[in-house]
């Protein structure tokens, strides 16, 4: 290589690396501030998932207190007075407190109950739970029209909590004296591709104490 060639090179060099560096001071800021943003999300993340952590164990730490309380008008008392965090846990704790109310009032939790089963800024599956519960509570108050009511909504869904709401309707079939309706509600039931081991077993127990007659699927329907 001649001594031209290698001069050369090393001007082409130097201009690049006066290049490299111009464009290092002009535009190096932007590579510091992604810097900083990628660090500085990773912290705040961990910083939110640690808070997460937090509220949820102080929200655990609560119910467990609550549930310790002496009788179960106390402990529905003390989950009353819990506030969680979010909706979906609030409601945890206030179908806790419907459920520790049921042995001394009946008719209280029939009312925390329909409270949850009434209200729309929670998820549907939470209020289906609160409807079947609500229903199922002897001597809560409810008169069979307003069972029908509200389990006639539920019955229009569907999935297992159709199902489950049939059987109540079967029940309140047999509470009026309509055993012909309930026996039939209950071979629809223990027929469905959709019930469950135990709504089925339940239902055709039923059917038999009621003297009717179970149907069998045919092969291949």
């Amino acid at each position: 290589m001649s001594n031209s060639d290698s001069f050369i090179e090393e001007v082409t060099e130097e201009v690049r690396r006066d290049r490299l560096f111009a464009v290092m001071r002009r535009f190096g800021w932007i590579a510091v501030l992604a810097v900083l943003l990628i660090v500085g999300g990773a912290a705040y993340n961990e910083w939110r998932k640690a808070q997460e952590r937090q509220i949820a164990e102080a929200l655990g730490d609560n119910l467990l207190a609550a549930l310790e309380a002496g009788s179960g008008a106390e402990r529905a008392q003390e989950l009353s007075q819990i506030n969680a965090p979010t909706p979906g846990s609030q409601t945890v704790a206030d179908l806790l407190a419907a459920g520790e109310a049921m042995a001394d009032d009946p008719g209280d939790a029939v009312e925390r109950l329909l409270k949850i089963a009434d209200r729309s800024d929670i998820d549907m599956v939470y209020r289906q739970i609160a409807t079947l519960k609500a229903v199922m509570i002897p001597d809560g108050g409810l008169s069979a029209e307003d069972r029908r009511g509200r389990l006639d909504g539920l019955a229009l869904g569907g999935g297992v909590v159709r199902l489950m709401a049939e059987e109540q309707l079967a029940f309140l079939d047999i509470e009026t004296g309509n055993i012909e309706a309930a026996i039939e509600r209950l071979q629809q039931v223990s027929a469905d591709a959709e019930a469950t081991p135990g709504l089925r077993r339940r239902s055709t127990q039923v059917i038999v104490a009621l003297g009717g007659e179970l149907i069998v699927p045919q092969l291949g329907q």
